[in-house]
């Protein structure tokens, strides 16, 4: 237990212990570079849990991002800033920096019940099928956005710069950045603990052959139901970080399907089944979009060339289904190997 949670506490108390110090030295550029990159690695690391330990095919992540996108958003905004639509606000600025996670869980719940809709016909579907319910709820949150003139329809929803703002005004640190670590390491954690546990041996079994889970007396409908609200509210909890970025802005037109291909790619990238090639995929993803910025359009062209040699090459993916302690067994000394997690899961 001291092994897996000491290194990630350390972690966490010298981000948020420091953050303002040494994050400052980074330009806007790079926070906004790292900003991504944590944001990319929550959406990754739970969209793996379905296509990766559970075996499904959900194409819609973007979907329950956009949820969590506009929940927090809109909340945030007429809590703690004046908005043409809502007014005044209704609590101090002060109160933004302690009500701020919380108004982050609340779009992760809200992202995590739109998740039903894909939890209960996942029970008859499988497969293509389910690739195709997913889909089709990506679209039916995008375009339910767009016709909601109240919070910009088609335009976007804007005001979420002016909470950070206030945030900041009350302590000049890079709130949103220190957020964004938080959130990405609480993912890891959940998504690693839920998965060693015994109840989510249930979701491997599910991949293996659900028939035979169920023989198994393995509650497939519940272990679904848990597994999907569980990465679709993680998705929404990525979704309200990126809400508040530093363009202050949301679109209903980011949240497509090109959006969810690229959370897919990262998965099948960095490999089934595996949290740290989730992590070191998402991380290398994103350089890589901003290697390719000055080609355009046209880093879609090289992005998914290079993705095709990799397929080739390894078609695993980085680490396949393996974690990075069994690439390199000296780490295990520092986060511990998988059954320290299954009996810290199972005390």
């Amino acid at each position: 237990m001291r092994k897996l949670y000491l290194p990630l506490i350390v972690l966490l108390l010298f981000v948020v212990a420091i953050g303002g110090s040494w994050l400052r030295i980074l330009n806007e550029y790079w926070q906004l570079v790292l900003l991504f990159m944590g944001i990319n690695i929550i959406l990754t690391v739970s969209l793996n849990l379905i296509n990766g330990y559970m075996g499904e095919f959900s194409c819609g992540h973007a979907g329950f991002m956009a949820v969590g996108a506009y929940v927090t958003g809109i909340l945030t905004v007429w809590l703690f800033a004046e908005d043409k639509v809502f007014g005044p606000p209704i609590l101090p600025a002060a109160w933004a920096i302690p009500l701020f996670p919380v108004a982050l869980i609340i779009g992760a719940i809200a992202a995590s019940l739109v998740g039903l809709l894909v939890a209960i016909p996942s029970f008859r579907t499988r497969g293509d099928y389910l690739a195709i319910i997913t889909l089709a709820v990506n679209y039916i949150v995008k375009s339910a956005i767009e016709n909601m003139e109240v919070i910009g329809g088609p335009r976007g929803f804007v005001g979420m710069k002016r909470v950070m703002n206030n945030m900041a005004d009350v302590l000049d640190v890079p709130w949103l950045l220190i957020w964004t670590f938080i959130g990405m390491i609480v993912t890891i954690l959940i998504i690693r603990n839920f998965v060693s546990s015994t109840f989510g041996k249930g979701v491997e079994a599910i991949r293996e052959d659900e028939i035979a889970a169920e023989l198994m007396s393995v509650n497939t409908r519940r272990v679904k139901v848990t597994a999907f609200m569980l990465s679709c509210g993680l998705a929404g909890l990525a979704g309200g970080l990126f809400a508040h970025w530093p363009g202050g802005y949301v679109n209903p037109g980011t949240f497509t399907i090109l959006k969810s291909t690229e959370v897919m790619v990262m998965v099948y990238l960095g490999g089934m089944g595996s949290i740290s090639g989730s992590i070191i995929s998402a991380i290398g993803f994103t350089l890589l979009l901003e290697v390719l910025r000055p080609l355009g359009v046209f880093k879609w062209v090289v992005i998914p060339l290079l993705l095709v040699v990799m397929m080739l090459v390894r078609p695993t993916g980085i680490l396949g289904n393996k974690e990075l302690t069994d690439v390199i067994p000296r780490l295990r000394a520092v986060f511990g190997s998988e059954e320290e997690s299954y009996a810290l899961a199972t005390d």
